[in-house]
């Protein structure tokens, strides 16, 4: 869970990027490194097998400071996707604060989906995490191929415990990615606000946390609009 340290004002967040074997979760992490000003990002740094799956896992930190001085650090995660790696999206899912859920939106990918996210759910458990009070969204990623469900209707066998917003992406040409990040991070916000009281003990609002972070995001194309920190 997200680590305060008060004595130097420090926060760290960890987001989890989780979801089948190429559904593009490290697509995601790298449309975001290439649209994020390097100012507040770090390094991508991501381990490879030779067919292009994430073998571990990808990282990238985000970070920026308020106008109250507090360090606001957001690691972003994502998980193998391999059915042989389940120990492994085990382990990345530990501490985690809010997770988007990459889901292949093809209706031929339905069932495999279906798995990956009832997986999940397993894991949060077993990492003492409630999936019903942790912030989560789903993407529904591969749109701009056939037959593919968008509404939040058709991805009710992923809705059944909880009810995450849906969000329509093609991840390979960045749309949606940002979108996706954002109504993370916006739930997120909510979630830490309420058991850490962001507001009222760091005096960092949720305008100024959003805004901290996508100021320095390349919104062209984006369905959202720039919020001043």
């Amino acid at each position: 869970m997200a680590q305060l340290n008060p004595d130097s004002r420090e926060l760290t967040i960890k987001v989890v990027y989780y979801g089948p074997g190429l559904s593009g979760k490290t697509t995601n992490l790298q449309a975001l490194f290439h649209k994020m000003d390097p100012k507040v990002r770090g390094r991508l740094m991501t381990l490879d097998t030779k067919d292009d799956r994430t073998l571990f896992f990808d990282m990238m930190p985000v970070f920026f400071r308020s106008a109250a001085g507090v360090k606001v650090k957001l690691k972003l995660y994502t998980v193998p996707g391999q059915v042989m790696h389940e120990s492994t999206r085990r382990i990345v899912l530990q501490g985690s604060d809010g997770v988007a859920f990459i889901a292949d939106a093809r209706r031929s990918e339905r069932q495999v989906t279906s798995t990956y996210w009832h997986d999940m759910i397993r894991n949060l458990q077993a990492n003492g995490l409630d999936p019903r009070g942790l912030p989560i969204v789903i993407q529904a990623n591969k749109c701009d191929l056939p037959d593919v469900r968008t509404a939040a209707a058709e991805f009710a066998d992923l809705r059944d415990l909880v009810q995450p917003p849906v969000i329509p992406a093609v991840a390979i040409r960045g749309e949606g990615v940002v979108e996706t990040l954002h109504a993370l991070l916006a739930a997120l916000y909510r979630s830490l606000d309420a058991r850490l009281g962001l507001a009222r003990t760091l005096r960092v609002g949720e305008d100024e946390f959003l805004g901290r972070v996508f100021a320095q995001v390349d919104l062209a194309g984006t369905r959202l609009t720039r919020v001043s920190p």
